[in-house]
């Protein structure tokens, strides 16, 4: 059995429920990435931040994203894996929430992010075009 912690991207950044988003979207820049989870104090996970959160949610709503912070955008439970569950386990979540990447937890701790091209290069050729389809249904990826 491979675990979701055995082909995960580690050493995940946080942006921090307090930051505001503009110092969201540099981390985004800087890191080169799309999303980012939203932790809080606790360190515990909050949410899910897409860059385009801050243009959709922030900007085009008139808001102000030198003030307004990355948890006034976290809503809802994050649908997240356990860093042992099983691969399968984890295909079948972003499947089923259409998600392209998933926070891994060690109990309550973010340990990594389980990407579409994580869980691609664990595949077997022949499953990579379903999972990539089946998450990448147009208008339906949330993350």
């Amino acid at each position: 059995m491979t675990t979701a912690r055995e082909i995960m991207t580690g050493n995940v950044q946080c942006i921090g429920e307090k930051e505001t988003l503009a110092a969201a979207a540099r981390k985004l820049r800087d890191f080169d990435i799309g999303s980012m989870p939203i932790c809080g104090e606790d360190n515990r996970l909050k949410g899910m931040l897409t860059d385009r959160d801050i243009v959709v949610a922030c900007i085009a709503e008139g808001g102000d994203p030198t003030t307004m912070t990355a948890g006034a955008l976290a809503r809802g439970k994050p649908v997240t894996v356990g860093a042992d569950d099983d691969v399968s386990e984890a295909l079948a979540t972003m499947k089923e929430h259409k998600v392209r990447r998933l926070p891994v937890l060690d109990g309550h701790d973010l340990v990594g992010m389980l990407t579409q091209a994580d869980a691609a290069r664990s595949l077997p050729e022949s499953s990579i075009g379903d999972l990539v389809e089946q998450i990448s249904e147009p208008g339906t990826s949330r993350t």
